[in-house]
């Protein structure tokens, strides 16, 4: 089973050339009866002129003799019944001529025999071989061409047949588990090629598990905190059944479903089969709606963006949410349109963030320094801004706003 595919290309090849050869075999013998046809012809005709039925002997005779001294040959001429009526040279025995008139006689002699029109037999017994040394068969001359073309093309087909069987090895231990595996990528022929999108698509599988992981296990930390809250505040409400106790079970409940939803989001983000991005949005008009439920100013002017609304909500609620949580009002909102693309930026008048947290405040439940356990991660509301934006064919940046605090930047494009 391991070699299948080798034996099969290579017989496949031998098939070919097995057909080729036979083919042409055919032809170079069907082409080679035409010949010796026409010259069987031919020759017969001269002999017939040579020899004519009404000669006298001694003109026969002496025709005889220079035919045999040019052919170094034996010749003797046979009346119908096979009684001899002239020869030249050593006494030939009768022999009567098949349709060729040419008879082969050892490995050094040949004998000819030809039927003139008036029923004489001329008989030629040949020394050697007056046509030169014997051709070889063109059968075994296409024989030991696929011979050779056989044997050279192992190595060829081994070697393309060996990286298909090392791609599949690859293939079957990176199934087994082993993530990391990617096969050599040889040549530039279609082989590669193969090789070469299985590691693309390996790289990506692998991320995409690799960011599962620590998606489950950054959510499975920061549920502690929540659940670890809600567990107290329901002891504590048996034992007073309060509205603040009441509250707080409200609120950490709250955040449990929250971050729920928005584990739940992020790995459907990855799967983006499902979404709908092809709803023209006003992107001003959801801003200032989220705005308002925020208690956040929003300017600018209005633009157009196709996509999906609750995702490009959740987008924005996500940023200026963010911006209330860890900076510090006001919080501002802005939308501008330029070069065919859309901006959407929130301000906050916070700390800011550090030049080396900046593109890492978009990882999932990122944690800045100096931040305690207690105080948790970031989340995933900057994680999901990026995916909706990518999804959207846009991107975000974090950058830091002029006098104090940190500003997040959207672009989108627009709609023509």
């Amino acid at each position: 089973m391991r070699n299948s595919l080798f034996l099969k290309v290579y017989l496949t090849l031998l098939a070919s050339l097995v057909v080729v050869a036979l083919a042409s075999a055919a032809f170079v013998r069907f082409s080679h009866d035409e010949e010796d046809r026409g010259w069987g012809a031919r020759r017969n005709a001269f002999i017939a002129a040579m020899l004519p039925a009404d000669a006298p002997p001694e003109e026969t005779r002496m025709v005889l003799a220079r035919l045999g001294e040019a052919f170094d040959a034996d010749v003797t001429v046979f009346a119908a019944d096979g009684t001899p009526i002239a020869q030249a040279g050593e006494p030939v025995p009768f022999v009567a001529p098949d349709e060729r008139g040419d008879y082969r006689r050892g490995e050094h002699r040949r004998q000819m025999a030809v039927r003139l029109a008036d029923g004489r037999v001329v008989v030629a017994r040949f020394e050697g071989n007056p046509f030169g040394p014997p051709r070889a068969s063109p059968l075994a001359w296409l024989a030991l061409v696929a011979g050779v073309t056989g044997v050279v093309a192992w190595p060829v087909v081994r070697h393309l047949t060996r990286r298909l069987e090392r791609l599949r090895q690859g293939v079957e231990r990176w199934g087994e588990g082993d993530l990391a595996l990617r096969v050599p990528a040889e040549g530039r022929d279609e082989v590669a090629a193969v090789a070469r999108s299985f590691n693309r698509a390996a790289g990506r599988i692998e991320g995409l598990i690799a960011a599962h992981r620590s998606l489950l296990a950054n959510a499975s930390h920061e549920l502690r905190s929540p659940l670890a809250r809600l567990r107290m505040a329901i002891d504590l409400y048996e034992e007073d059944a309060s509205q603040a106790r009441r509250d707080e079970i409200v609120r950490n409940l709250a955040e449990l479903d929250e971050l729920v939803e928005e584990i739940l989001l992020a790995s459907r983000l990855d799967h983006a089969d499902w979404l709908d991005l092809a709803e023209e949005v006003d992107l001003l008009a959801l801003t200032a709606e989220e705005g308002a439920r925020h208690g956040v100013e929003v300017t600018g002017d209005a633009a157009i963006v196709t996509g999906n609304v609750r995702l490009l909500s959740r987008l924005v609620r996500n940023l200026m949410q963010n911006a209330l949580r860890h900076g510090a009002p006001p919080v501002r909102a802005a939308i501008r349109r330029e070069d065919g693309m859309v901006e959407l930026t929130v301000r906050d008048h916070g700390p800011g963030i550090a030049d080396g947290e900046r593109e890492r405040v978009f990882e999932p439940f990122y944690r800045p320094s100096g931040r305690s356990e207690q105080a948790g991660g970031w989340g995933l509301g900057l994680a999901l801004v990026r995916q909706i934006a990518e999804r959207h064919g846009g991107s975000v940046s974090c950058e830091t706003a002029p006098g104090k605090g940190a500003r997040f930047v959207v672009d989108l494009p627009a709609v023509s």
